[in-house]
């Protein structure tokens, strides 16, 4: 338990701290020091649930995606060799369930955590302000999860990047002429066409025109496409998706210069 501790010390950068929950007394709050484990051990035994969550300072730089399955981590949180993408770290709460959390390399504001709650497909009625997740290394109470011999599932850390950080786009942007673009909720699904790169391309028209930078396009195709295997490669992707992002910049061009 404390080498877990050591763990979350890094990824929070040693700001974090630890609640106990009562599901009748209500929630109380610990310091994240290992020498109250046996203290939260007890209190876990006793039916109470142990969770976790950055302070307020650091708060704004990592969002907890929540009560997700396996399908899901697929698709948005490894890469398709089945590595893990940057600044996750990883806690199945029960069988086949799962958080995510992400450490983002710039701060998000509410609007942006409410964002890609939906877009990461999150539990829909997750709020972003004030999350707490389950403290790997403690049993999740839930009476649901109890087994036939009265037994509950351990939280159990799956995987913890705390070296690197995700590049987390803004998904509300400025048009060129400075109106805030009020309804960016934009899903590759929605422009899905007869192949990938057709599909990107109607993906990559769109959000020009909301006033998404390169950038930001980039990371949001590399986000929601799931098979790049005829651009495999880091080198042979990002050259895809520069020239792919360059062209539809061309259409809209002509389009503005026709007008």
């Amino acid at each position: 338990m404390e080498i877990i501790f050591k763990k979350l010390n890094r990824y929070f950068y040693g700001k974090w701290h630890i609640a106990v929950l009562d599901l009748e007394r209500g929630r109380w709050i610990k310091d994240a020091n290992s020498r109250y484990i046996p203290y939260l051990k007890a209190e876990n035994a006793n039916g109470r649930h142990i969770l976790i969550q950055p302070l307020k300072p650091i708060s704004c730089f990592y969002l907890l995606i929540d009560d997700i399955d396996q399908s899901i981590i697929l698709r948005h949180h490894m890469d398709k060799n089945g590595a893990w993408k940057s600044g996750r770290m990883v806690v199945e709460t029960s069988p086949g369930n799962y958080q995510v959390w992400i450490h983002s390399s710039n701060a998000l504001s509410i609007n942006d955590k409410k964002y890609w709650l939906q877009r990461l497909a999150s539990d829909p009625g997750a709020h972003p302000n004030n999350r707490w997740g389950r403290c790997p290394g403690f049993r999740n109470r839930k009476e649901i999860y109890r087994d036939v011999y009265g037994r509950y599932p351990l939280s159990r850390l799956i995987w913890i990047d705390w070296k690197n950080l995700a590049n987390i786009p803004k998904p509300f942007s400025h048009q060129p002429w400075g109106e805030v673009c009020l309804n960016s909720n934009l899903s590759r699904v929605d422009y899905i066409k007869k192949d990938q790169s057709a599909t990107d391309f109607s993906y990559a028209l769109a959000l020009i025109r909301r006033g998404y930078t390169d950038a930001q396009i980039e990371n949001l195709i590399k986000m929601e496409r799931l098979d790049f295997k005829n651009h495999s490669g880091e080198k042979r992707m990002a050259y895809y998706l520069k020239i792919t992002i360059k062209r539809a910049r061309e259409i809209i061009n002509k389009e503005s210069h026709n007008d």
